[in-house]
């Protein structure tokens, strides 16, 4: 599963660099596909949905650190635990219930992102 950032993030940015999917942006922050990974131009992503990695998306929180799930592999096949997990002062980064995705399913979006 993915990881999310609860609401009792400081805003301190420990998390954001430790990322290898640059999957955690700032509140308000746009993100996308294409920011740190091999994504370029239009994409099918795994799910089948159709999008292009290059163009902004609107921010998942207004108000602290997020984690895009559809970029969070857990750092499955970068590390042995979510980096930032491990990094935070607050253990604000959790579990995201809502996400629940396996290790292989993980491994495969990693895959997906970095090749």
């Amino acid at each position: 599963m993915a990881i999310i950032i609860t609401d009792e993030c400081i805003n301190c940015g420990a998390c954001e660099s430790e990322c290898p999917n640059t999957a955690i942006y700032e509140a308000s922050d746009s993100w996308k596909y294409s920011d740190g990974t091999n994504l370029q131009g239009d994409i099918i992503l795994l799910n089948g949905a159709s999008t292009n990695a290059d163009e902004g998306k609107i921010a998942i929180s207004d108000e602290v650190y997020y984690i895009v799930p559809s970029k969070c592999t857990e750092c499955k096949g970068f590390h042995e635990e979510p980096q930032c997990a491990a990094v935070c002062p607050v253990d604000c980064c959790v579990p995201d219930e809502n996400n629940k995705e396996s290790e292989p399913e993980l491994l495969e979006k990693q895959k997906f992102m970095h090749t």
